[in-house]
């Protein structure tokens, strides 16, 4: 799931990702190269109608990553804060509320299996129903990262209110 996810950012931020091995029990290794950011001057505004985009170059977002697998979650904060985002994770769908009424992020990505009796389409129906302004959970890109993205997956999350679908299988 990690490498996959990584490909897609790095994807939208114009760069690529290599991956090579001698075989197993060799080991592997993954070379993520980004294009440089261009110097100018300051950050434009964001349109107040327009959601952000984790693929924008042109300001760091406030991104809260919802995974209950540890190391993937992780994995994926550290490159997201990597190429200028703040990132905070969070592990299940209670914590992830209480997250984000606190972190206010811009972008939450979600694991839609998620443990303690919510799962991540709950998790966006919740988020979805809050007041609030254009800086709120409510207003947030949300995106639903699931194992294998079939289409029910896909519908589930267009009803949740999840604007994007990151299917992982095989990763």
């Amino acid at each position: 799931m990690g490498l996959a996810l990584v490909r897609g950012l790095v994807t939208l931020h114009g760069g690529e990702v290599f991956a090579s091995s001698g075989g197993p029990g060799a080991g592997s290794e993954f070379v993520v190269s980004l294009p440089l950011a261009a110097q100018a001057g300051p950050a434009p505004t964001r349109d107040a109608g327009r959601h952000p985009s984790v693929g924008s170059a042109h300001r760091p977002l406030k991104v809260l990553v919802v995974d209950d697998n540890v190391d993937g979650a992780q994995s994926l904060a550290m490159l997201l804060g990597l190429i200028g985002h703040e990132v905070r994770v969070t592990y299940d769908g209670p914590d992830a509320l209480e997250e984000a009424a606190e972190f206010r992020p811009e972008v939450v990505l979600l694991d839609v299996g998620l443990p303690r009796g919510m799962d991540g389409y709950e998790v966006a129906r919740r988020l979805r129903a809050r007041p609030g302004g254009p800086e709120t959970a409510a207003a947030a890109l949300l995106g639903a990262v699931a194992g294998h993205g079939s289409e029910e997956e896909r519908a589930q999350a267009r009803e949740a209110g999840l604007a994007a679908h990151v299917g992982t299988a095989g990763c």
